[in-house]
């Protein structure tokens, strides 16, 4: 009752002013919204209604549009401001400034970007947001802000800000500088992915970090061939800058000279003498979308790469204390390479723990692949990798080269991985067991299709292009008329463990029928 006679005092209060002050009054009450409403404060449940409202409506009007991007920038921790015109926008910080100019109806003209020190550019990334007809995307635009604003999360002061900020212009400068090398006028993007010294590199634009794709596999290849118009996206590395409660050694310019100056045409490099570099609270990263299985010894080597054993990243303005690599929580490798095979092919939640998996192919009965997960002991042991830290452009190609190397064992790992873990038909079935080794090999064994004696297919992968099979029979079997050459080669062309245990059983089926 206390509740309606409220509202109804509060709508004779306001019945007769228009609604413009009405709208005033709104925006002056959420001049200084929280960034996540607290429920349990006075004014928590308000802006949180006020948030879900202004989703809720389209802003159209020059007025409203103003009062979106007003709030929204304040929501993100900036300052906005409104010019005397009334026409343009100008969101702030201490470091970044954009000026969002717009028609007296409402659309959006122009969105220009200026970095500290910098004049400012149009960015056409930002204005895109903007031009589906009215429909304007204010979440997008809202993310934008908030990548912007994390090009400079390291500790410090604005000038320490700063000279982070240059130090990851030097490095985008020198990747791309690198990534010309070798380039050839009729390249294509995924001879680029997994040729490139440092893959396939996309630069920054705007608040976009640059990325670098560095490994696709033979079926995303053949889809994107079917698909022109699909580009289908590999596994991707985010270049950045993050704080550490350590002080590292970043180049301000560019330290790329010429890669014939280098040993066997490696790039080279200008020594990091005091004048180009600057001790920062700050290292570079390589961030991944989703986390890596990688092995004790890629984490290891990695790590001898960069030279860097740990890492503090600045999250939501807190310094995390940073972790070894090599004290990462170590688990067996392929269990993690289940784990993380069944998070991407799965909606639902599947228990980790399945070591039996289901696998279907065309003309050919159902596959049944047992995983022996190993231990955490030596090499069979790995960790989740979400970023890569690393302090001098010269480590980027051989940390790609690692991560290309371990992405590819990875996928011929799932490759036996699926979502079913129960045969659900009772039909026929190829019982398989896949056996993890040292340095990136593992056999898969199986029941000779004659015979009933074990067979076993070595598979070592050497470097992500580079692969090695062995078939190993009892010498008193009949041969399966699949020679190591061929399945090596079939191997490369698919990196899928199923099909190539088809084309074995293909091949063993020939030669049972002449017979």
């Amino acid at each position: 009752t206390s509740t309606n006679a409220l509202m109804e005092r509060l709508h004779l209060k306001y019945q007769q002013k228009p609604w413009s002050e009405t709208l005033k009054l709104v925006h002056f009450c959420m001049d200084k919204p929280l960034q996540q409403p607290d429920s349990n404060a006075p004014d928590g449940p308000l802006l949180s209604c006020m948030e879900k409202i202004q989703r809720a409506l389209h802003a159209k009007s020059l007025f409203s549009v103003m009062n979106r991007l007003e709030s929204l920038s304040k929501q993100k921790g900036l300052s906005a401001h409104v010019s005397p015109s009334g026409t343009a926008c100008y969101i702030t910080s201490s470091m970044f400034y954009l000026e969002v100019q717009l028609e007296k109806d409402g659309e959006v003209m122009d969105v220009k970007l200026a970095h500290l020190g910098e004049d400012p550019v149009v960015k056409l990334i930002f204005s895109q947001l903007f031009l589906f007809g009215r429909m304007k995307n204010y979440d997008a635009f809202g993310k934008s802000l908030e990548d912007l604003s994390n090009l400079y999360q390291i500790p410090g002061n604005s000038e320490m800000k700063a000279k982070g900020y240059f130090a990851l212009q030097a490095l985008e400068k020198d990747l791309y500088s690198m990534s010309l090398l070798d380039r050839t006028q009729d390249v294509n993007r995924v001879t680029e992915v997994l040729h490139g010294k440092v893959g396939h590199l996309v630069p920054r634009t705007g608040a976009t970090p640059m990325n670098i794709e560095f490994y696709i596999s033979p079926y995303q290849v053949l889809e994107e061939e079917l698909n022109p118009d699909s580009q289908v996206c590999g596994t991707k590395a985010v270049v950045a800058v993050e704080g550490t409660d350590t002080l590292h050694k970043l180049p301000l310019s560019p330290l790329f000279v010429d890669s014939h100056a280098g040993e066997d045409s490696h790039p080279a490099f200008l020594p990091l003498t005091d004048e180009l570099s600057m001790d920062l609270p700050a290292a570079f990263v390589l961030k991944f979308h989703q986390p890596i299985p990688m092995s004790s010894s890629s984490i290891e080597e990695i790590q001898r790469l960069t030279g860097i054993h740990n890492l503090n990243t600045n999250k939501k303005n807190h310094l995390i204390p940073g972790i070894q690599i090599t004290g990462l929580k170590l688990a067996p490798l392929y269990e993690l390479i289940v784990q993380s095979t069944l998070q991407e092919k799965c909606s639902e939640d599947l228990s980790t723990h399945k070591s039996c998996f289901f696998v279907s192919l065309p003309d050919c009965p159902k596959h049944c692949y047992f995983i022996n997960k190993g231990s955490e002991k030596s090499d069979l042991a790995g960790a989740l990798v979400s970023k890569i830290p690393f302090s001098h452009p010269k480590c980027v190609p051989g940390v790609i080269e690692i991560l290309r190397h371990q992405v590819a064992y990875n996928s011929l790992i799932s490759s036996c991985v699926s979502e079913k873990h129960m045969n659900e038909d009772d039909s026929e079935l190829l019982y398989f067991e896949v056996v993890p080794h040292k340095n990136a090999s593992f056999s898969v064994f199986f029941l000779h299709p004659v015979k009933e004696n074990l067979a076993c297919v070595i598979i070592d992968v050497i470097t992500s292009r580079e692969v090695q099979c062995r078939l190993h029979l009892n010498p008193q079997d009949p041969t399966l008329n699949s020679s190591d050459d061929f399945i090596t080669r079939a191997v490369k062309r698919c990196m899928s463990v199923p099909v190539v245990m088809r084309a074995i059983f293909r091949n063993a089926a020939k030669v049972k029928a002449e017979s």
